[in-house]
């Protein structure tokens, strides 16, 4: 299954594993002009509350390739994705994103160019809150 997941390569594991729940793999598709990076989460997999500072520039956007998976922004309701879905993520937004409990989720990471770019890792997402979404 995971094999036919998307038309980029899976990757390696993440070698940022430390800010996830679960198992997550990075595939670096391009460091020309802007980094493009191919995320895949397993099943159950999310990513901490994160958010991407830049004094000038920056955020982050997200290209729903395969499978289901969620977005969310603080204070706002989880948004459900999937393949074909676009998230613009503007820079100093606390945000979280990942994959269904029941299914394979990946989608492409495009890092809008920053001047003073950088990215704070938080808390993991509340499991209980987690365990209420579909």
């Amino acid at each position: 299954m995971k094999e036919e997941l998307s038309v980029f390569l899976m990757g390696e594991k993440n070698p940022y594993g430390q800010f996830f729940d679960g198992q997550s793999y990075l595939n670096t598709l391009s460091q020309n002009q802007v980094t493009i990076f191919n995320v895949t989460f397993e099943p159950g997999c999310r990513n901490f509350w994160h958010i991407h500072h830049a004094e000038k520039g920056g955020g982050q956007i997200l290209l729903v390739t395969a499978g289901r998976g969620y977005y969310q922004e603080q204070g706002k309701e989880p948004r459900e994705l999937h393949p074909g879905d676009v998230v613009n993520i503007p820079p100093g937004v606390k945000h979280w994103h990942g994959a269904a409990k029941d299914s394979w989720f990946a989608h492409l990471a495009i890092e809008v160019p920053a001047e003073g770019g950088s990215t704070e890792w938080c808390e993991p997402v509340d499991a209980e809150d987690y365990g209420r979404l579909k």
